[in-house]
């Protein structure tokens, strides 16, 4: 007896034929089982299209070099708005905007105070107060020998550098003050009463104009044409230079000339300019 044997390749050709027939049968049937078979398929079929096009958009964006930023890390780097408040500061009044970056910059002698300068500025303060004048006391005693002016960071140490060479030749000398003066800021928002300097002036206006030609290097401002070298001792908000000189300054005159122990006479040894920017503070040491 002969018997007839189907190859296997024709066994899994009509296999496959009786599961598609099968598959479509289930497909069409209009009963609840078969409905919800053809949603799931379609339901999968649309994610996997998703899917498709949302792997295609992270490949283009790696393939052009772009990536999303997270808002976590945008948010970050946000510069925050400065707000100066005058409050703060006794009621003074910046001379130029802050601004990031820009540092605030003037060159100048220091003064150390002694115990009888302190008591004196008290006497002056109060003899002031009763005049109805109101002055603050100065925070730091100096000398001013430029302009406040502004740096950027990275002009600091080539500014400071153009200084120390073009002062390496000039020679200390001292300095006195015995006459009392008033002075205001450029925008008249602040009135200053000081000491101006008389034994020394000479040397402290060729001191200015070396100072001048750094500033002209940086293309900076220069110093006033005809100063009054001064150390300021107390201020005021607003201008009151006229109501000073004619109120107060003739009797806080005849204060310091009538001292105790005879007419006062501020002395200050010029051997060491310093220049401020923003917080840093360099020295500059004369021969």
């Amino acid at each position: 007896m002969l018997v007839s044997y189907s190859s296997s390749s024709e066994d899994e050709s009509d296999c496959f034929t009786a599961q598609r027939k099968r598959s479509n049968n289930i497909t069409c049937q209009d009963d609840d089982d078969g409905a919800r078979f053809c949603k799931r398929t379609k339901l999968e079929a649309v994610n996997s299209d998703k899917g498709n096009d949302q792997n295609n958009e992270v490949l283009h964006e790696r393939k052009h070099g772009r990536l999303p930023v997270p808002d976590t890390v945008l948010h970050m780097f946000r510069e925050e708005q400065w707000v100066d408040d005058s409050a703060k500061h006794g009621g003074r009044v910046r001379s130029f905007q802050h601004e990031r970056g820009n540092w605030a910059t003037y060159v100048f002698l220091p003064y150390t105070p002694d115990e009888v300068f302190l008591e004196l500025l008290d006497e002056v303060r109060a003899l002031a107060g009763s005049l109805d004048m109101t002055l603050t006391h100065t925070e730091e005693f100096h000398i001013s020998l430029s302009q406040t002016v502004v740096l950027r960071h990275h002009w600091i140490q080539p500014f400071v550098e153009s200084l120390k060479s073009s002062l390496a030749h000039i020679q200390g000398f001292p300095c006195l003050a015995s006459r009392l003066n008033v002075y205001s800021n450029s925008e008249r928002t602040r009135t200053f009463l000081g000491l101006e300097i008389s034994t020394g002036h000479a040397q402290l206006t060729q001191l200015t104009k070396v100072i001048d030609r750094t500033m002209e290097e940086f293309r900076l401002s220069t110093f006033y044409q005809d100063p009054s070298f001064h150390v300021s001792l107390g201020w005021c908000v607003g201008d009151c230079a006229d109501q000073l000189r004619s109120t107060c300054l003739p009797q806080l005159q005849n204060l310091l000339d009538n001292h105790e122990e005879g007419p006062f006479q501020l002395r200050v040894p010029c051997q060491e300019l310093r220049c401020k920017t923003g917080n840093k503070v360099f020295s500059i040491h004369l021969h």
